[in-house]
């Protein structure tokens, strides 16, 4: 257990781990499930990692909008937030007064998922292509769909990047690099949302939420580097690995 190692060297544990979550969360994200599990083997219970993490995660999204033209898509953010805000106080609300135990039994599903779809995304936008992106059935599964995900970012959150870009992927006329973009934005405004309630609400390993903002604001830059270093087919075989793994890892801890 990482509690019977001396202080100095925990700090540094809790800062590399906060660098592997950032590049997780730079490419697709998942990065939870590196400082999450960390956290654990310290000894703290599993509502203290996971509001540490909600807040400490939130710098690894900045990286993503370096050179982010806002105004590009400020209409569509703008609508979307409603839906951001609205959920994601809805997600913290069920954490902080719901059971425990309950999200170590959803949560599997719901990144296996957002993994499947975000996978077979290319192939269901064939089908859908005679589909305007203007028509409605899009847009309600964007604004549905982001809704969703904004509980669940509240809740947990682990995985919030592929569900995102999964249903991006589906009803979003846009090519994977600016998706990721929007994905950065969405994340943000999401784990920002929720990092304040839990701040105001507290259960925070301080020591731990100092070492994740710096290492995650290191790794989400580096992770941001590979993204425009490799093939949108290579991004997508990563965000699909990583969707995967990360869903045997909840499976199995289940």
């Amino acid at each position: 257990m990482l509690s019977a190692i001396p202080f100095a060297w925990r700090l540094t544990i809790y800062l590399l781990a906060g660098v592997g979550a950032g590049v997780a969360n730079g490419i697709a994200g998942g990065g939870t499930f590196v400082t999450f599990p960390t956290l654990l083997a310290t000894g703290a219970s599993a509502l203290a990692a996971n509001v540490t993490t909600t807040v400490g995660v939130v710098p690894s999204y900045l990286g993503g909008l370096r050179g982010f033209q806002l105004r590009t898509h400020r209409r569509l953010l703008q609508s979307l937030m409603p839906a951001c805000v609205v959920g994601t106080a809805l997600g913290c609300a069920l954490l902080l007064l719901g059971s425990p135990h309950l999200f170590q039994l959803i949560v599997p599903w719901l990144i296996g998922a957002g993994t499947l779809l975000f996978a077979f995304a290319p192939l269901i936008a064939k089908r859908l292509a005679h589909v305007d992106h203007s028509h409605p059935g899009r847009r309600a599964g964007l604004y549905g769909g982001v809704f969703v995900i904004s509980v669940y970012g509240g809740y947990f959150g682990a995985g919030l990047g592929i569900l995102l870009l999964a249903v991006m992927a589906i009803t979003l006329p846009f090519d994977l690099p600016e998706l990721h973009l929007l994905r950065s934005v969405l994340s943000l405004i999401i784990n920002l949302l929720a990092a304040l309630i839990y701040v105001v609400r507290g259960h925070l390993i301080v020591d731990a939420v100092y070492m994740f903002l710096l290492g995650t604001l290191v790794g989400g830059w580096l992770g941001t580097l590979l993204i425009v270093r490799l093939s949108p087919n290579v991004v997508r075989a990563l965000i699909i690995a990583i969707g995967l793994a990360t869903t045997v890892r909840l499976a199995y801890s289940a």
